[in-house]
């Protein structure tokens, strides 16, 4: 860098070149010529007649101690009030060339010397620029990124066959003593307690403009015939919304647009989004792994239903204030929007294969950095509607009208304090009935070891009228193994409410994302 800031002094030098007045007697061209090569000056200090309340003081303090080619006279002064000859500027700018010229040839001198360094850093960058040619010859695409997340859990639940026949059971009593027709829904035929269950997704994201996004989501599992499925009282938040896909085989999922439209509007639209796809925030900060499904509405089941299927929404968020609006219906496809089967539980969440209804939400909610609150408010429109009351098939009714208000905080660093999330909700059938649930969650981040998170959470529903509850309780510990590699060890207890057997179970779980 030397080089570069002596090169700078030369337009400094090449000012003082401009005719000026002076006695030829004033002038020693020997003696400045000989100053300026052998006793060049390196701090303003060494000349006498210089002092800092000089007008150019910090000027020539900076040519002197950055450039170092700034001579004086033999008695050690700079003489700055007098007017200076050609002959004195030609040896101070000769001084300055000597420094350039000094330099050069150092410079010269490593660039010999480090050649075949030069080289083969010359040669790598030319196999760089060869590589990344073949990649933007080759990519995938300049304007969508794949993701994807795998997921293989092993476990199993005393009593999880035995509750999920049980719960199918009332489902099917339920709809016959509605309907007059038994849907003929089957819980799963494996007898098996344990079972080894997988789940991928594989996110293909497009953005168009850097603001916009496209979505589109292959999904696959084998969670049909485990207890641990749709139709299982322990359902896995992993098994939840399969889009009716087969066993092994690859659906669509996802399929949404998200556009900004003018100052902090947001609009969705697709054939394949669900209701948390078209909200300004999700009120939980209880999110560093899924374990049981009950535990992901934040605490209000019937107004986060996860409807999932055709819709649109539009959100507005500002200065941490938003308001969401969202409608889904999982039978636009088939050009009617409620006459199909419905539920307010987990089956109905989770498509298994009772069919769907139309959702239509407006949630309000307020965050900042590290706390959020959101009420909210979903209508379900369904012809016929099961209330499982999470998972206690006890009423039918034609549409209900559910409420949910939840709240989290979270730690500004991590410690022995965890993030705090709870919430409640509340639905109220058109036909009668009611029900109450409630949920609170408590997470450590970095827990023990950096990366990692210790989780447990509570939640209930109670149903109207009655003494009747369901309560579950989980714990989980993720171990963040690599950055792209996660293992869970889980353990849950689910108290049936006196309409289903009680259930204890445990479970690992391997989280891959690529």
């Amino acid at each position: 860098m030397k080089l570069f800031k002596q090169l700078l002094v030369a337009p400094a030098a090449l000012g003082l070149l401009a005719p000026v007045a002076a006695n030829a007697a004033d002038l020693n061209i020997n003696g400045v010529s000989k100053y300026a090569a052998d006793e060049q000056v390196t701090s303003i200090s060494q000349f006498a007649d210089v002092k800092p309340t000089d007008w150019a003081y910090q000027a020539l303090s900076n040519l002197i101690e950055r450039y170092g080619c700034v001579a004086g006279y033999p008695n050690g002064t700079f003489k700055g009030a007098q007017a200076m000859t050609r002959f004195e500027a030609a040896a101070l700018l000769n001084a300055c060339l000597d420094r350039v010229t000094e330099t050069t040839d150092e410079l010269k001198k490593l660039m010999a010397e480090f050649q075949k360094e030069l080289a083969i850093l010359k040669g790598r960058v030319d196999g760089l620029d060869a590589r990344v040619g073949v990649l933007e010859a080759n990519q995938f695409s300049t304007t969508t990124k794949l993701k994807g997340i795998a997921v293989m859990t092993l476990g199993g639940s005393s009593n999880g066959f035995t509750a999920g026949n049980a719960l199918v059971g009332r489902v099917n009593t339920a709809i016959q003593n509605q309907t007059g027709v038994n849907p003929g829904l089957q819980a799963p035929a494996n007898t098996n307690n344990i079972v080894f269950n997988y789940d991928v997704k594989l996110n293909l994201d497009t953005s168009f403009t850097g603001k916009d996004l496209l979505r589109t989501t292959l999904r696959a599992n084998n969670f049909q015939n485990s207890s641990f499925g749709a139709l299982g009282s322990n359902a896995l938040a992993d098994a939840s919304n399969p889009s009716n896909i087969g066993t092994d085989g690859f659906a669509l999922n996802r399929l949404f647009y998200q556009f900004p439209v003018g100052n902090g509007f947001t609009a969705t639209f697709g054939a394949k989004v669900r209701q948390d796809d078209m909200l300004a925030m999700w009120p939980s900060a209880y999110n560093a792994d899924s374990i049981l499904d009950r535990m992901t509405y934040a605490g209000a089941p019937g107004a986060y239903s996860l409807n999932l299927g055709a819709g649109a929404g539009l959100s507005y968020k500002k200065d941490g204030f938003s308001i969401s609006t969202a409608y889904v219906s999982n039978q636009l496809n088939t050009g009617n929007t409620s006459t199909n089967v419905s539920t307010s539980g987990t089956v109905g969440n989770q498509e298994a294969g009772i069919g769907g209804a139309s959702s239509t939400t407006v949630q309000v909610g307020y965050s900042k950095d590290n706390w959020g609150m959101a009420f909210v408010y979903n209508y379900l429109n369904a012809a016929t509607q099961i209330a499982l009351n999470d998972y206690n098939a006890s009423y039918i009714v034609n549409g209900s009208n559910n409420l949910g208000f939840s709240a989290y905080w979270q730690p500004k660093t991590t410690g022995i304090i965890p993030s705090i999330s709870a919430g409640v909700g509340s639905s109220y059938a058109n036909g009668g009935g009611s029900s109450a649930s409630w949920e609170v969650a408590l997470q450590w981040n970095d827990a023990f070891i950096k990366g990692n998170a210790l989780g447990m959470a509570y939640g209930a529903t109670q149903v109207g009228g009655t003494d009747q509850a369901n309560n579950a309780y989980e714990v989980f510990y993720k171990f963040q193994a690599t950055d792209n590699i996660s293992v869970t060890p889980a353990f849950f207890w689910i108290n049936g409410g006196g309409l289903l057997p009680d259930q204890t179970g445990g479970l690992i779980k391997t989280t891959f994302k690529f």
